[in-house]
C-alpha cells in the first residue's frame, strides 16, 4: 500500500513539473479537425502606428446571406504567433467552426471566428504597442463584413498572453465588447481597470496547478477584483480546473493549458461535466452547466450598445502598462503549495 502511494506521489510530481513555454502545442488532429482548420482564411489589417496585424478568420456567411452573425475574437498565447497561420490551428479553436459548435450560437446559428496574430517575429507578444493596431484590424474586418456582422455581439477571449490582451482590449475599448473570456491571463487588472469593464460579463478560466500564471497570486485576485467592481456579477463565471485535462480526461502536457476546456465549450467529449472542473458565478454561487449550454451559449446571450464606430486611438490609457501576473518567486511558491496539497490528499 505504501508503495502504491509513493508511486502515485511520484507520478503527480512528474505531471506537476511537466511544463512547457507560455503556449501549447496542439493535440494530434484527426482528418476532421484538419478540415476545420482549413476553413480559416488569411487577411491583414491596415498599417497602424507602423504595425499591420495579419489574421485568419472563419466566416459562417454564405453567398447572398443577409443573416447577422456574432464576431468572436480569439487571441493566442506566446509562441503560437511565431508563424503566420499557427494561431488558427493551435489550441483547438477550430472546434468552434464545426457545425455542432456553430449551431450553439443563439439566434444566429453561427459566428465569425477572428484569430489575429501578434507579430512575434518582431519580438512583440501582445504588447501595448499592438492595442491600437489590433483594434484597427478588427475595425477593418468589420467594415469588410458589415452586411453580416452583428456589432452588438462582439466577444473577445484568449489564453496566457492572449488572456492579458483580452483584458487590455476590454479596458481600452469597453464599449465594443458584449462579453469577454480570458483564460489564465498573464496580466492582473487593478481596481481602476476593473471599474472600466464593470458592465461587461466576464468568464475567467484557469488551472489550479498552473505553473506559469499563478492561480493563488494572480488569477484568484484578478477574479476578486473584477467581481468586486462588477455591475453584472451574477452573469460572470469562474471555472477552475483542479487538474488540467483534455475533454477526454487525459492530462494536458502542462497545467497551464486551461484553454482546451474552453475549446471544448466546457463539456467532456461525452457531453458531460468537463474533467475536474468547477464553476461559480460572481456572487460565489455554484454553476452547473447543462449540455449543450456552455461557453458559447453564455457568450451569445449578451449584447452591447456598440454602434460599429471605428476607433481613432488606443482607447483608455488605463490599459497601458502593468506587469505580468506572476513572478518567478510566485511560481516556486505555487509549486511547493501544490506539492504539499497533492501529498496531503494522497495520505488523507
Amino acid at each position: 500500500m505504501k508503495l502504491k502511494k509513493i508511486t502515485a506521489i511520484a507520478l503527480s510530481l512528474v505531471m506537476l513539473f511537466g511544463i512547457t513555454v507560455l503556449s501549447a502545442s496542439a493535440v494530434s488532429m484527426d482528418e476532421g479537425k484538419e478540415a476545420l482548420q482549413q476553413q480559416f482564411i488569411y487577411g491583414v489589417g491596415p498599417e497602424t502606428e507602423d504595425y499591420a496585424i495579419d489574421y485568419r478568420y472563419y466566416s459562417p456567411a454564405g453567398e447572398g446571406d443577409t443573416q447577422k452573425y456574432p464576431l468572436v475574437i480569439w487571441l493566442h498565447g506566446m509562441g503560437d504567433g511565431a508563424e503566420e497561420g499557427y494561431q488558427a490551428v493551435k489550441s483547438d479553436i477550430a472546434n468552434w467552426t464545426s457545425d455542432e459548435y456553430q449551431s450553439r450560437f443563439k439566434d444566429s446559428g453561427g459566428a465569425f471566428i477572428f484569430a489575429p496574430r501578434s507579430l512575434e517575429e518582431q519580438g512583440l507578444f501582445w504588447t501595448d504597442s499592438l492595442i491600437y493596431p489590433l483594434r484597427a484590424a478588427i475595425d477593418d474586418f468589420i467594415a469588410k463584413n458589415k452586411d453580416n456582422i452583428d456589432v452588438s455581439r462582439i466577444y473577445i477571449g484568449g489564453y496566457s498572453m492572449g488572456g492579458k490582451m483580452t483584458l487590455k482590449m476590454a479596458v481600452a475599448y469597453p464599449e465594443m465588447f458584449a462579453a469577454i473570456f480570458p483564460i489564465c491571463p498573464a496580466w492582473a487588472p487593478g481596481a481602476e481597470q476593473a471599474e472600466l469593464i464593470a458592465d461587461i460579463p466576464v468568464w475567467l478560466t484557469s488551472g489550479k496547478l498552473d505553473p506559469l500564471v499563478n492561480y493563488y497570486a494572480s488569477v484568484l485576485p484578478t477574479w476578486n477584483t473584477i467581481t468586486e467592481k462588477s455591475n453584472v456579477a451574477a452573469d460572470c463565471r469562474f471555472s477552475t480546473l483542479k487538474r488540467t485535462a483534455y475533454s477526454n480526461g487525459w492530462p494536458t502536457t502542462s497545467s497551464h493549458h486551461a484553454w482546451y476546456a474552453v475549446n471544448a465549450d466546457m463539456f467532456s467529449d461525452k457531453n458531460g461535466d468537463y474533467p475536474a472542473m468547477t464553476t461559480v458565478d460572481g456572487l460565489g454561487n455554484a454553476v452547473t452547466l447543462e449540455y449543450p449550454d456552455g461557453m458559447i451559449s453564455w457568450l451569445s446571450s449578451f449584447t452591447s450598445d456598440y454602434d460599429g464606430a471605428a476607433a481613432t486611438d488606443s482607447g483608455n490609457e488605463a490599459a497601458q502598462g502593468g506587469a505580468l501576473t506572476a513572478s518567478f518567486i510566485d511560481v516556486i511558491i505555487n509549486w511547493i503549495k501544490n506539492i504539499l496539497e497533492t501529498i496531503k490528499a494522497l495520505f488523507a
